[in-house]
């Protein structure tokens, strides 16, 4: 019998959670209430109580209720409820969490259930899943599903939607299917970038043939930075990073930027890596008018990924910061690293054809990533473009020896 742990506020969404609850236990499985509630008491008694909660994250109900607030609780039963299901989680005891609430409980559970491994069943019921939902989602594998009316009684259509997320949590928790399960050699993770995709194909198709498994991220912020935390969780065996744009938009702060641990895991922790800087020569720029030009790049090289999406070439000067941002997120990095700069283009966009291509910045960038680089590690540049199998090929093998050594 597979368990879900509900989570909810039931000092106000008792009726909600308890239909959840004869939901699941109608699917044949069974359900575990978690209290996140602070003033309020209700009927429906929880299997883990908000005493049981706050405590678990080191305050006290008592005190708390002296002068009741949102903002001098909520860590406590974030921490409290976190700790608790990561428990639940690690012992077996839960096999999938499904929360529901509207913008203040969506953003109580959100680092809840973040805090979950990868693959770990997370539903998520929100009144504000329409809109953007990445704080709540952030690098997890979160579902989060619009409740569409507010989360405050039942009704004919409420009840629906509640069965449907119930459903949902439970189906889940079905399946015998386990991320540390890979039969393969090992796992390695790769950046990929649009601009980059037949070169990023060519290495599924080489790592496979030699017995790995890859996990393709797309570097657009989230997707880079979940690769570092599948670094951490011990998921991914080595690294071929491929897109770097995630470097660039994070010097200037626009779309694709990724998070401060972005390019540091894997040195940090030794594990072997190619980095090939794909896709840092532009930024990714969301505009609010289509096609219209953002102030400030008037002089530059342009093209456009999307009418909202803008592409600017970065001149020398600014390829010279993202080249200093690399290198000091490098500096952990030493044995079994190798960077690759492919002189002939880094992306399709600046590949002889491209819209971006100018061999003068192909070269300053080459100059500027040469002084800023750490020397402890190695680093070479091949006569080819990003894409070129040739450079591909050096990068996979370099890591299958690496990996086999």
């Amino acid at each position: 019998m597979k368990t879900v742990a509900i989570l909810a506020t039931l000092d106000t969404k008792a009726d909600e959670a308890n239909f959840m609850r004869q939901e699941i236990e109608a699917l044949g499985g069974k359900a575990l209430l978690i209290d996140l509630s602070l003033v309020g008491d209700s009927d429906l008694q929880a299997d883990i109580s908000k005493q049981e909660v706050i405590s678990a994250g080191g305050g006290e109900l008592d005190q708390l209720l002296i002068k009741p607030n949102r903002e001098q609780s909520n860590p406590f039963i974030v921490a409290g409820a976190t700790k608790v299901l990561q428990e639940l989680q690690e012992s077996g005891k839960i096999h999938a969490a499904v929360s529901l609430g509207g913008t203040q409980g969506t953003s109580t559970c959100a680092p809840i259930l973040q805090a979950l491994p990868y693959g770990f069943p997370k539903v998520m019921l929100s009144t504000a899943a329409s809109g953007d939902t990445s704080p709540f989602v952030g690098i997890k594998d979160i579902t989060m599903m619009f409740a569409v009316s507010d989360i405050l009684g039942l009704n004919v259509f409420s009840r629906k939607i509640l069965a449907n997320a119930a459903a949902a949590a439970w189906g889940m928790a079905q399946s015998e299917q386990s991320i540390t399960k890979s039969t393969a050699k090992g796992v390695i993770g790769m950046s990929n970038l649009g601009v980059l995709t037949q070169g990023a194909m060519h290495a599924i198709d080489l790592f496979e043939k030699a017995g790995y498994e890859v996990i393709t991220f797309h570097a657009i912020g989230a997707g880079g930075d979940a690769m570092e935390q599948m670094m951490k969780e011990g998921i991914i065996n080595a690294v071929f990073d491929y897109g770097l744009g995630e470097i660039a938009d994070g010097v200037f702060g626009v779309l694709r930027a990724g998070g401060p641990d972005r390019l540091t895991i894997a040195g940090q922790l030794g594990l072997p890596q190619v980095i090939v800087p794909g896709g840092s020569e532009h930024l990714g720029i969301l505009v609010n008018e289509p096609s219209k030009v953002p102030a400030g790049y008037e002089n530059h090289q342009i093209t456009w990924h999307s009418p909202y999406v803008f592409v600017p070439r970065l001149n020398a000067e600014e390829q010279d910061r993202v080249a200093q941002s690399i290198g000091e997120k490098l500096a952990h990095s030493t044995k079994d690293t190798l960077f690759i700069m492919p002189l002939k283009g880094v992306s399709s966009y600046s590949a002889e054809g491209g819209e971006l291509y100018n061999p003068d910045l192909d070269a300053a960038y080459w100059d500027s990533l040469q002084k800023h680089l750490p020397k402890t590690i190695e680093i070479e540049s091949m006569d080819l473009t990003a894409q070129d199998h040739a450079l591909v090929e050096r990068a996979v093998t370099y890591l299958i020896n690496k990996l086999e050594s």
